[in-house]
């Protein structure tokens, strides 16, 4: 029965480095959004179809073998909450775990947009996100969607039962974490690091 955590909000609003905090805490494996970007961007391109397409394949296959094997996961993730598609696809993830006995918990991350420019250029980020390494690029990219999309919730906007809003521009990750293992009643899982980490 694996668990699925959903770790949403909008560009550099600290997701991963929650989502990393949440997987040391309770041994839960970790896919970032930017892991099937990234691949995929090398192998055929940046948003080319062929990416675009293996992106979606990349991302689904986890979700069907985390099922499968009764691995909880964590899974950082942009929502556009004005686009009725958004709430559709997540509600196809939350309707598989649970499905198989599992829950499906969605954490939604906000903070100024200030903080979110300081953040985008954090090493860490560009360390674990090549296509940030574009400086430039990355905070057009960051300010546009901004602009574009409705990245967070309204004020009383709830989606699931699970759904958790923090406002994490003067929180560190552990705290978020912590407030999010707490909120939802979340047991550690008995793992080796090698487990939920390899080679991170």
């Amino acid at each position: 029965m694996a668990n699925l955590i959903i770790v949403c909000g909008p560009h550099a609003v600290g997701k991963m480095t929650v989502a990393e905090s949440l997987r040391d805490k309770l041994r839960y494996n970790m896919m970032m959004n930017h892991d099937s970007i990234e691949v995929s961007d090398r192998i055929f391109g940046f948003a080319t179809p062929a990416q675009k397409e293996f992106n979606e394949a990349f991302r689904e296959k986890t979700f069907e073998l985390a099922v499968k094997y009764d691995v909880d996961l964590i899974f950082t993730y942009v929502c556009a909450f004005e686009e009725l598609e958004e709430r559709e696809y997540l509600n196809r993830l939350k309707d598989m775990f649970e499905q198989n006995g599992g829950s499906f918990f969605f954490v939604e991350l906000s903070a100024d947009l200030e903080t979110r420019i300081a953040r985008n250029e954090t090493p860490h980020r560009m360390e674990r996100k090549a296509s940030k390494k574009d400086l430039a690029w990355s905070r057009e990219n960051l300010l546009k969607a901004a602009r574009q999309y409705r990245l967070n919730s309204n004020e009383n906007e709830i989606w699931f039962e699970n759904h958790l809003k923090i406002d994490n521009t003067n929180l560190e990750p552990d705290q978020v974490a912590d407030q999010v293992i707490e909120a939802f009643h979340l047991i550690p899982n008995e793992k080796d690091e090698k487990e939920y980490r390899f080679g991170v």
